[in-house]
């Protein structure tokens, strides 16, 4: 690793603080992207600001919402009662993120933050029209994710939070890389209050999207046989050694349809 400075601010406030001006500082969160990324020396950060202290952690659940602090991790929201109750598909997805040790120390707004294009969180966050709030606004998920590791957020802006709403049905599936457990294709569906919603990570060159010609044709009807004929271009899907843009366009349709089957 580089040479850096180290601060572990105990309010939002003093890390805004820290991060502010200074294009080279780095906030951690969890540590899952940032620590290997400095191992690896393809960063070399002013400071990094742990923001383990902030208080961002908790579970808060209506009857009409999930909101989940920022620096909750994976294994948290997969072992909460409440969150299975209320939307069992994205506790689902939590239990399923990497292994054991990455569950435990990754958080969902690290997740977000990074908008890594094979991570899984993007994809219920895009499904369920969920609202990102930082320190200082609220953004909705349809104007969040900009591209591959690309956000909405603006330097020193930091997530606070993440607010589900609680939808009718829901289901992730994602086809996995074996070793990593990254989603080569994962699909995220719902029918709840923002209608019927579809997103897929993993497969697109941009990162999470969502797919609009299933939600047409689940929204004229909710089954798996719908989306029969229904389609996606390869052209912007990634290829890589372990898919070929073809072959991953093949598993959107797949996925989905596995997912609506099990959402019911």
């Amino acid at each position: 690793m580089y040479d850096f400075g180290y601060t572990k601010p105990s309010s939002l406030a003093d890390a805004v603080a820290a991060l502010a001006g200074d294009d080279e500082a780095k906030a951690l969160a969890g540590g899952q992207t940032l620590i290997p990324v400095l191992k690896q020396r393809l960063n070399k950060p002013t400071k990094v600001v742990d923001l383990s202290k902030l208080g961002l952690s908790g579970i808060t659940v209506t009857g009409d919402s999930v909101t989940i602090g920022a620096m909750t991790n994976h294994a948290t929201v997969a072992a909460s009662a409440d969150v299975k109750r209320a939307i069992p598909a994205l506790a689902a997805l939590a239990g399923g993120i990497g292994d054991i040790q990455v569950r435990n120390r990754g958080t969902i707004g690290g997740s977000m933050a990074n908008n890594d294009p094979s991570a899984c969180y993007p994809s219920a966050v895009l499904a369920l029209g969920a609202t990102i709030t930082t320190n200082k606004r609220s953004i909705s998920a349809d104007d969040y994710f900009q591209g591959m590791f690309t956000t909405a957020l603006e330097a020193g802006e930091v997530i606070t939070s993440v607010t589900f709403p609680v939808p009718a049905k829901a289901a992730y599936i994602k086809f996995k890389n074996p070793a990593s457990r990254y989603a080569m294709v994962g699909v995220f569906v719902a029918n709840g209050p923002k209608g019927v919603r579809v997103a897929v990570t993993g497969a697109g060159q941009g990162g999470v999207f969502r797919h609009t010609g299933a939600e047409a044709a689940l929204s004229k009807s909710w089954s798996p046989a719908s989306l029969d004929g229904v389609s996606i271009s390869p052209d912007n899907m990634n290829s890589d050694i372990h898919a070929s843009a073809p072959y991953r366009a093949h598993l959107v349709g797949v996925v989905t349809k596995r997912a609506v089957a099990a959402a019911g």
